[in-house]
């Protein structure tokens, strides 16, 4: 397996469409992060869930994903389902992100993402980002897409588990979808884990990347 480190990460940008998107793509990874790297400034955006009880949720649960760090979270009022129609409201909301922080790397959506709001939200990031490595996430869901990811991030059990009590402990609205169950969570993790010679893994998707073979 061949290794990547970013030694110098202090400033992450998360961003989804929905409310639990970020927790259910990339809680182990945020987990993982914010305990190896205390201090560490996180920018959120979410574009939908504004003003209800998914926006409760949200920031209850992103806290608690992200113990140590300095969190900042927005969450929008964005049409769930309509991201298309509300493309301009969604690009600006992207921009606006990018003012407020000029980060390390960034987590979001990936492009191959059969949800028409995770997909489009994916084509919005690199045009804002366009220096930073950023890392797309999966979410497991009756479309069946899920592919070949090209980055891993391993984790605990201890982490993996904690991730699982998490999202069952903050998302009330969801536990009622037959996808939202811990066999579901800790499965693919187990899957992602075998592909990358750990127990349990997120894995990532990735666009470009520039390669510095002559540094120290």
């Amino acid at each position: 397996m061949i290794g990547a480190r970013l030694p110098g990460l202090a400033k992450v940008a998360l961003l989804a469409a929905h409310c639990d998107d970020l927790a259910i793509g990339a809680g182990g990874t945020l987990l993982t992060l914010c305990e190896a790297r205390p201090g560490l400034e996180i920018q959120a955006l979410v574009l939908s869930g504004g003003g209800t009880v998914r926006e409760e949720e949200e920031r209850a649960a992103l806290a608690a994903f992200c113990p140590g760090a300095r969190l900042s979270v927005t969450v929008l009022k964005l049409r769930d389902g309509r991201l298309p129609a509300q493309w301009e409201e969604a690009k600006e909301a992207v921009e606006d992100l990018r003012s407020k922080i000029d980060p390390d790397l960034v987590i979001g959506p990936q492009p191959r993402d059969a949800h028409q709001d995770h997909r489009g939200l994916a084509k919005l990031i690199p045009t804002a980002f366009r220096g930073q490595p950023a890392l797309g996430y999966e979410i497991v869901k009756w479309d069946g897409d899920l592919g070949r990811p090209s980055a891993y991030q391993p984790l605990t059990p201890e982490i993996a588990e904690r991730k699982v009590t998490l999202l069952q402990e903050h998302y009330a609205s969801q536990r009622h979808r037959p996808w939202y169950d811990r066999e579901a969570f800790l499965g693919l993790a187990r899957i992602r884990g075998i592909e990358c010679q750990a127990r349990y893994a997120e894995a990532f998707h990735t666009g470009k990347l520039t390669l510095d073979l002559a540094g120290g």
